[in-house]
């Protein structure tokens, strides 16, 4: 009789099952985008077999899985925060040669995505992480994980100003758009810092807003995500999360944050 072998854990539980890429993904290795291209280019091996569908069912810890003739493992998780430079593309690479966060993260580290993006002319808080279902989690829109910026416009602020935002407007596309919060935090002659707090993360949110109400955006910087805030990091400078740190985020997209975090005081 042959003895029979159980999908399951020492402990128990259930060895989990999902799609190739997904899992080359989830092993830290690359993206799944990146997986299913490797996966149709007959570099990739399941149980010694190459397989060209990046949907084919795996059981990570029990199945071997293989790129170019290298066993794949679970990489150690790691999570970053950057401070985005002004200028820099949110992106792995781009076709005209111009600087991505890329650029900025420490050599020989594993593969890297960001969590979320700023678009080229914002800068401040990203995150970049190996963790794809952690990062899934982050940016997902039913978590409503609070991100704060500090945004420089091109006018006086007013109190009509600021309930216009809480009220929320129709961009020129007609989506409507929101914010979960808006203060004023100084002005100058001709130009006003807010501090505007999101919990939904929509193309060009804050930007789009603004040019609704014909409103230049001068600097739009992300202060915190969540718990964390920016701080002190430099421009183009990385760090690890802190243990603590990470469990705040975890916390935060658990229950609403109330108080976002930011530099203002």
């Amino acid at each position: 009789m042959k003895r029979r072998i159980r999908n399951r854990r020492k402990d128990g539980s259930p060895l989990k099952k999902v799609g190739l890429a997904r899992a080359i993904s989830k092993l830290g290795y690359c993206s799944r985008s990146r997986a299913a291209q490797l996966i149709a280019g007959g570099r990739v091996k399941w149980n010694g077999t190459v397989r060209r569908d990046p949907e084919t069912p795996v059981h990570l810890g029990k199945d071997r899985v293989e790129i170019d003739g290298q066993r794949l493992a679970h990489a150690s998780k790691i999570y970053l925060a950057l401070n985005k430079p002004r200028g820099v593309l949110t992106t792995a690479s781009d076709e005209k040669g111009r600087e991505t966060v890329y650029y900025f993260l420490p050599q020989n580290l594993s593969w890297l995505a960001p969590v979320g993006r700023l678009d080229k002319a914002s800068e401040g808080l990203l995150l970049m992480t190996n963790d794809s279902e952690w990062a899934a989690r982050i940016t997902a829109p039913e978590m409503h994980l609070d991100k704060t910026y500090h945004v420089q416009i091109g006018a006086i602020a007013d109190e009509a100003l600021l309930q216009k935002l809480r009220n929320g407007i129709h961009a020129s596309d007609g989506e409507f758009l929101r914010v979960k919060d808006v203060r004023k935090l100084r002005s100058g002659e001709q130009n006003s810092w807010l501090e505007i707090v999101l919990d939904e993360g929509k193309n060009r949110h804050i930007r789009r807003t603004l040019e609704a109400l014909k409103i230049e955006v001068l600097r739009l910087v992300r202060v915190a995500i969540g718990p964390l805030p920016l701080g002190a990091l430099p421009k183009g400078a990385t760090r690890s999360l802190s243990h603590e740190e990470k469990q705040a985020l975890d916390r935060a997209m658990q229950a609403p944050i109330r108080e976002p975090a930011s530099l203002a005081r």
